[in-house]
């Protein structure tokens, strides 16, 4: 039995619906946050690196901390 190759990189992406709502909470793998109703535009976030998001703890300088999925 052979082992497959090991991935370079590992991307995961998770995204959990929220019970009682119709909005779905994606994480991003470096860690960024956002909400959406939208399960298209939820993975166009996702997928959409470097544009949308940045991730957690990243604060250019001389800017006040805004928070993430709005």
């Amino acid at each position: 039995m052979t082992t497959p190759p090991r991935l370079a990189t590992r991307e995961i992406y998770r995204v959990d619906w929220i019970p009682g709502t119709d909005v779905l909470h994606g994480t991003c793998h470096c860690g960024a946050e956002h909400s959406a109703q939208d399960p298209v535009a939820m993975w166009e976030w996702m997928l959409g690196h470097p544009e949308g998001h940045r991730p957690q703890g990243h604060q250019p300088p001389g800017h006040a901390s805004r928070g993430l999925g709005s």
